[in-house]
């Protein structure tokens, strides 16, 4: 798990992709913890935090392919 870690922040420092998708992720993330503090969220409200959670992990899943192709020392092309 560290080494996962170590490699992770190598990338945030290396990787303009990399640091891209964790940037936009953390976005976010920012945003979803606004909505979750609500005691009530309208019907677009709601929409927008499902919205959000599947773009985070759409982002996540591609910041671990990044992680794991830099591990096995390979590239993505797009």
């Amino acid at each position: 798990m560290a080494e996962a870690q170590d490699l992770k922040h190598v990338l945030l420092e290396t990787n303009e992709e990399f640091r891209q998708l964790a940037s936009k992720h953390h976005e976010l993330d920012d945003r979803l913890h606004e909505l979750t503090s609500k005691h009530y969220l309208s019907d677009a409200e709601q929409v927008e935090e499902i919205t959000l959670k599947k773009r985070k992990l759409l982002l996540k899943d591609q910041m671990e392919d990044l992680v794991r192709h830099h591990r096995n020392g390979t590239t993505i092309s797009a």
